[in-house]
């Protein structure tokens, strides 16, 4: 399999080559980790965030059960991805959240009995924007008044890994990689593999990324270890995991979601499972629920290409920021958010997003075509026919 290097392929062939693709991991330098600790966790994110925190307080569900496995998890909770929002709504932080397992949900070495523990306060593990993590700890300092809960950045601790590739998310329905058996915490105890696979306390392991099947799986692994399932040729630049996303058109990150500009419905956050409409009151939850109810996105996030007069992928002429234009009417759709190579995403008005006069001001002779992901649920299509009517 070939390392899919920047340097190595062009990103046309790159993209190409990445559909074909098995499996692929990404270790993503972009994102690092935060803990939580403290009796006052779970209150204290469930007012803060925009989806329902309080199912990492409940015990897991037997579902979620692997077969059992020593230092392994009897039960797992699945990881959760929400967002931090501004008191008018807006965007400002993405996490994708992780309960590691207590000791009394594991069995012990001896594979014979639950582990030591008895229960205590629940900690939790963010995955979240390197480039803003000071400003995101600061930030949720503030909110801490007197809860008893502790917010530390453990970025030394931990990394963060994605891995996805061709029908990776097909293989299975459960929560974690389907591969796992192979490594010692499936149908077998390897106790070889379990070395390189978890660490002696936690037994970290691969979830499925709880924004969309589509994208594999992710995971939060002690640093300075290779994560399970990861051979030195299935490792890959993370530019090639931002590819992958920008086919989906999946954004992610302060970085392409604009802080304390973007609307979380706009950027499809609903449909990525990041905000539950049945919770209490959180931070901005007031614009969401307006928004929501009244039924009707007339911009939405969408996965672009860039193409010349015959038709043909331009590279590298589209930079974020550049203003989409429909060149039949004069009216401006949106803006182009994140572009590589000869992808883009942009949020654009969904009445003209799909025509093919669309074009980039003042580089006219670059065309921009929008695709529909095939991920959006029915509805959404619905509402671009009624957004196009109104």
């Amino acid at each position: 399999m070939h390392r899919f290097r920047s340097s190595l392929l062009s990103r046309h062939r790159c993209l190409h080559s990445l559909q074909n693709a098995g499996p692929l991991c990404s270790h993503l330098k972009s994102r690092s980790v935060i803990r939580f600790s403290g009796p006052d966790t779970i209150k204290f994110l469930q007012g803060l965030l925009s989806n329902d925190v309080r199912r990492f307080g409940e015990p897991p569900r037997e579902e979620n059960s692997p077969i059992p496995t020593p230092n392994v998890a009897s039960v797992v909770v699945p990881p959760m991805y929400a967002a931090l929002l501004t008191p008018q709504g807006r965007f400002l932080y993405d996490l994708f959240l992780y309960r590691p397992p207590r000791p009394e949900e594991k069995l012990d070495r001896t594979g014979s009995g639950p582990g030591n523990g008895s229960g205590g306060s629940v900690e939790i593990l963010a995955d979240v924007d390197n480039s803003i993590s000071d400003e995101l700890l600061a930030t949720l300092k503030k909110y801490r008044l007197r809860s008893k809960v502790d917010i530390d950045n453990v970025a030394e601790d931990f990394s963060c890994w994605q891995r996805y590739g061709r029908d990776l998310s097909r293989k299975t329905p459960t929560v974690e990689e389907p591969e796992a058996d192979s490594v010692g915490w499936g149908g077998g105890v390897d106790r070889a593999d379990m070395s390189a696979s978890h660490s002696s306390d936690v037994g970290w392991q691969w979830f499925k990324d709880p924004r969309l099947g589509c994208l594999g799986f992710r995971g939060i692994f002690p640093s300075g270890t290779m994560p399970p399932l990861v051979e030195s040729d299935k490792e890959t630049d993370e530019e090639n995991y931002l590819m992958w996303r920008l086919e989906k058109g999946i954004a992610e990150g302060s970085t392409e979601i604009p802080k304390g500009e973007a609307i979380p419905l706009e950027y499809n956050f609903a449909g990525l499972n990041a905000i539950s409409f049945d919770k209490g009151c959180y931070v901005g939850q007031e614009l969401i629920a307006r928004t929501h109810h009244r039924g009707v996105i007339r911009k939405r996030l969408l996965p672009l290409k860039f193409l010349d007069n015959n038709g043909k992928e331009v590279e590298g002429k589209v930079t974020p920021g550049s203003e989409v234009i429909n060149t039949a009417s004069g009216k401006k759709l949106g803006s182009v958010t994140t572009a590589l190579g000869f992808r883009g995403m942009g949020v654009l008005r969904l009445d003209d997003a799909f025509k093919d006069t669309l074009t980039i001001q003042g580089q006219e002779d670059i065309k921009v075509m929008a695709i529909r992901p095939d991920w959006w649920p029915a509805e959404w299509f619905q509402d671009q026919q009624h957004t196009a009517v109104a």
